[in-house]
């Protein structure tokens, strides 16, 4: 089934690498609020840290009780990350398999270019207009955190 596509652009203070970095900073990932039902994360921790980071997975606990964790699937710190969602709790295992998050980076001066991708897996079609709803929140949610990356 096609998945639920959508993606938010921003320039960040900083060099690629540096933003990269901060993404393994686990302390900063409750910086992520969400948007109004989606919930923001509380914790996030090391389930497993690699050497040269793809493979890594992170436990998510979210501030309505809800969990998963992401996986480190591309670590190409100076141009393309990517991260796989799994592992959903209820409710959202009922509706999707797996998002996919890619942030693309693009030096340029003080400041990088930086577009987060996300694909959205849904399990069927009945799934599918729920996973929709929660793509749109989680698009102002993440829209919001690229503001919020790039004032810093």
């Amino acid at each position: 089934m096609t998945p639920i596509v959508f993606q938010c652009r921003a320039t960040i203070s900083g060099k690629p690498a540096a933003i990269a970095e901060r993404l393994l900073d686990l302390t900063r990932w409750p910086e992520f609020r969400g948007y109004g039902p989606l919930p923001g994360v509380k914790v996030a921790a090391f389930e497993t840290r690699t050497a040269d980071v793809v493979g890594s997975r992170i436990r998510v606990a979210n501030d309505d009780g809800s969990s998963h964790v992401e996986e480190i699937t591309v670590w190409q710190p100076e141009r393309l990350l990517q991260l796989r969602l799994q592992e959903f709790s209820p409710p959202l295992c009922r509706f999707a398999d797996q998002f996919v998050e890619t942030w693309e980076l693009q030096g340029d001066g003080p400041g990088t270019h930086v577009t987060r991708r996300f694909e959205l897996h849904v399990k069927s079609r009945a799934a599918k207009p729920v996973v929709w709803l929660i793509g749109c929140l989680l698009k102002r949610a993440v829209a919001r955190h690229m503001r919020q990356l790039g004032r810093e």
